[in-house]
């Protein structure tokens, strides 16, 4: 079987060109994001595995749960409707997770923006997070979304990732490369 990205691709070109078309990208973002974590989600799962739903139902259960979602008035829409049938009856509920990250990369691609992720060992702050940001732009040509976290385990320093793009440097990864040096 193909992997769920390859799924994935055609099913969120799809749903990108009815969103632009519609002019509603941030809907169908939040949209797909609630349809990915409700198939994801042990109980709904569960219940959409059943033999005794019919695709319809299985459809229906997805529109019941979100409907309190973000973006969950898209879904009582027939294009949304009819992506979720069309999915149930190919039997790819499950590459909902992939198609909401790929949607999102092409919003982002039409925005003209790239999200950022700046991992650091302790808190960053915010007139260095907006240094780095600046930067970012600079460098990548695009509007910047950075989103910072922290991760103790780096002991210092940063790792940036940008889509393929990660600038590693944190004394950890310093680290192993020397003991890797010194081991040789």
């Amino acid at each position: 079987m193909a992997d769920l990205g390859t799924i994935a691709r055609p099913y969120a070109r799809a749903a990108f060109r009815v969103a632009s078309e519609s002019g509603a990208l941030d809907a169908w973002s939040k949209a797909l994001a609630s349809a990915a974590n409700i198939v994801t989600h042990d109980e709904a799962a569960r219940a959409l595995s059943s033999p005794k739903l019919t695709d319809d139902q299985r459809v229906e259960l997805i529109t019941s749960i979100a409907a309190s979602m973000p973006g969950g008035e898209l879904f009582g829409t027939r294009e949304f409707k009819e992506l979720l049938k069309v999915l149930t009856e190919n039997d790819r509920l499950a590459a909902l997770p992939a198609i909401s990250a790929r949607f999102d990369e092409l919003k982002a691609e039409a925005e003209n923006r790239v999200d950022v992720t700046l991992v650091s060992a302790t808190a960053v702050e915010p007139e260095i997070a907006q240094k780095i940001t600046e930067a970012l732009e600079r460098r990548l040509g695009r509007k910047v979304e950075l989103k910072v976290e922290i991760d103790e385990n780096l002991i210092g320093g940063a790792v940036i990732r940008a889509e393929d793009m990660v600038i590693d440097g944190s004394v950890r990864t310093r680290l192993q490369r020397l003991t890797e040096t010194l081991v040789r």
